[in-house]
C-alpha cells in the first residue's frame, strides 16, 4: 500500500490541530509554517476536512479551524477517507465496483485482506490516542527512594 502524501499531510495537519488547538481556532498559516506544507494545499486538504464534518471554519479575527470533535472521535482512517485516500493494497482500481480484471491475479486476496486489516488498523488510531503517544512520559531516573 502507498499513502500519497494527500493522506500523510491530511493527517499531519489534523494532528497540528488537535495539539495546538485547546479550543481556539487555528490558522492553516500555523500550520503550513509548523509542518512545512504549503498553504495553497492545506486549504484544498481542508475543504475536504470540512465537508465531511471533522472541522469547522471559523470567521473573522483570530478566526481559523477547529476539530468536529473530539481527537478520541476522529480515527486516522476518517482522516485519510476524508481526502479521497483510498486505503486497499490491491493493485486493481475498485473506485467504480468490484475488479475489474476479468480474471483476478493471483494475489488478489493476500492484498485485499492486508488492506481490510490496514483499514482495520487506520480506524483504531485517533487522533487523541496518536497525542497521548506523543507526550514524553515523565524521567523518574532522578527519584531518590
Amino acid at each position: 500500500m502507498r499513502l500519497t502524501t494527500r493522506g500523510r499531510y491530511a493527517v499531519t495537519a489534523m494532528l497540528d490541530l488537535a495539539c495546538h488547538a485547546h479550543g481556539n481556532p487555528i490558522s492553516l498559516a500555523d500550520i503550513a509554517e509548523r509542518q512545512s506544507i504549503s498553504l495553497s494545499y492545506l486549504e484544498q486538504l481542508f475543504a475536504k476536512l470540512r465537508r465531511n464534518g471533522l472541522v469547522q471554519s471559523v470567521r473573522g479575527p483570530g478566526g481559523g479551524y477547529i476539530l468536529s470533535l473530539k481527537p478520541e472521535a476522529i480515527s486516522v482512517a476518517s482522516i485519510i477517507s476524508a481526502v479521497d485516500e483510498p486505503i486497499q493494497a490491491t493493485a486493481c482500481d475498485t473506485s467504480n465496483g468490484p475488479c475489474p480484471r476479468l480474471s483476478r491475479c493471483i494475489t488478489h486476496d493476500l492484498w485485499q485482506d492486508l488492506g481490510k486489516h490496514i483499514h482495520h488498523y487506520l480506524e483504531s488510531v485517533s487522533l487523541g490516542g496518536l497525542i497521548a503517544h506523543s507526550k514524553p512520559e515523565t524521567d523518574h531516573s532522578h527519584d531518590l527512594s
